[in-house]
């Protein structure tokens, strides 16, 4: 089995489905810790393969809204310094993940090709469509997707019920004239919300114990009192993970597409 080295890892979710499916995996440096990518050089030849997610404000759905607020991502594209690690250490492939309009990597001397994966189509509750890039050492790739195994069905997700206030209210007008109707919605839990010309538009936020649950990880995940983030930290850093279940999948096909190159 390939040692793996895992860069951008965060908390390393995607590091953790890998050691889950057998591989043994070295964590590199990361913000989060104080470590810094741009610093970190790994030796030539020691490891089979690379994984990592370099931050992705750059390349996501949101980015122009962000970029409309005046913010700039704080570390700017961290890609090439994904490629440098793979030219440095040169494995015999790596996998990267990132945002839905993240471009290819591109390595002197690999062959990669990138594609899309989300949760429910492995048969898991989560909708959350990811980026993905894999790259063999040489000149022929391999398409990730024909080692994944794939859900027949996506499932269906229960919708909360919700009752309506009786009372409907026009809070704009649009063009064409009709007035913009907003009613405000009580969640069978009790937790207010509001739905806007048939779209819910603001609601609770998911629990930590829900969003751990929906990753993969033990809802008391991080719940320890001696672990060094806020609640707002939690939940980014959970967020941001790759759920172990795609992860695993990930795994399972990097093993089976390397074997077969």
């Amino acid at each position: 089995m390939d040692l793996v080295l895992s860069i951008f890892p965060g908390i390393d979710m995607l590091g953790m489905a890998f050691e889950q499916e057998g591989f043994c995996v070295v964590r590199g440096p990361d913000v989060l810790w104080g470590g810094d990518i741009r610093c970190f050089h790994p030796p030539p030849g020691k490891f089979g393969g690379i994984i990592g997610g370099p931050p992705c404000p750059e390349f996501s759905p949101l980015r122009y809204l962000i970029a409309a607020h005046g913010y700039q991502s704080k570390h700017g594209n961290l890609i090439p310094e994904f490629e440098r690690c793979v030219t440095e250490a040169q494995p015999r492939w790596f996998l990267m993940e990132e945002g839905v309009f993240a471009p290819d990597v591109d390595v002197p001397g690999y062959a990669s090709r990138g594609f899309f994966l989300s949760p429910t189509w492995l048969g898991e509750e989560q909708s959350r469509k990811r980026r993905f890039c894999f790259g063999l050492k040489g000149e022929q790739s391999a398409d990730l997707r024909r080692y994944i195994d794939y859900a027949v069905f996506e499932p269906l997700v229960a919708q909360p019920a919700v009752t309506h206030h009786a009372d409907p209210y026009p809070v704009a007008i649009r063009g064409s004239g009709k007035p913009k109707i907003r009613e405000a919605l009580v969640l069978t839990n009790g937790e207010p919300t509001v739905y806007e010309n048939g779209r819910i538009t603001k609601g609770p936020a998911r629990t930590l114990a829900e969003m751990c649950r929906l990753q993969g990880l033990p809802e008391d995940f991080l719940s320890g009192g001696d672990v060094p983030f806020t609640l707002t930290g939690k939940r980014m850093v959970i967020g941001n993970g790759v759920p172990l279940s795609m992860g695993r999948s990930l795994a399972t096909a990097v093993l089976r597409a390397v074997e077969a190159s």
